[in-house]
């Protein structure tokens, strides 16, 4: 489904949640910002339904795939890859991309023809552009920052045909 050109869209990234194992619930400054999102993306580590459930509930839209650590319901409900066109931006998301070692060709070739690729797993932020022009887009982790200085979430904007804003945020040391 593509949306109007025209249109500026909010765009919300999250990842490697890990609720209700790594924390109880989303902080409320990242609620917030789901509640002013246009479309909120998940690169999937939910852990558990209840946080699919209630993005469900109160994004507008939310776009979102499974994890290596997602089974039952989760897997049953999201795909493994989600693609999205947004505004002329084509999305896709995916959970684990492999290796930083050669990221961007690697994701250039299983991804062709996508304008921006969002994944999570490493819990580590990412912003790369592929020779090929796509740009990959790791948002960290909103509630587990493993060894990163701060937990952190992405957001950016859709205008005028292409991705604008993208902004890395921090949540401070959990």
């Amino acid at each position: 489904m593509s949306e109007v050109s025209g249109v500026a869209l909010r765009l919300l990234l999250m990842a490697d949640t890990h609720v209700p194992k790594r924390a109880r619930d989303l902080p409320p400054e990242l609620w917030a910002a789901v509640d002013e999102a246009d479309v909120v993306f998940h690169a999937g580590d939910w852990i558990g339904v209840d946080l699919l459930d209630a993005l469900e509930a109160r994004a507008r839209r939310l776009v979102a795939v499974y994890g290596n650590n997602d089974f039952g319901e989760l897997r049953t409900r999201l795909p493994e890859v989600a693609r999205v066109e947004l505004g002329g931006v084509r999305f896709a998301v995916v959970h684990e991309t492999g290796d930083a070692a050669g990221r961007e060709q690697r994701c250039s070739r299983l991804y062709a023809g996508e304008d921006v690729l969002v994944f999570g797993h490493s819990h580590i932020p990412w912003d790369a552009t592929a020779p090929s022009g796509m740009r990959l887009l790791n948002p960290g982790s909103p509630t587990d920052r493993r060894r990163q200085p701060h937990c952190t979430y992405m957001s950016a904007m859709v205008r005028g045909g292409a991705l604008s804003d993208v902004t890395l945020h921090r949540l401070g040391p959990r």
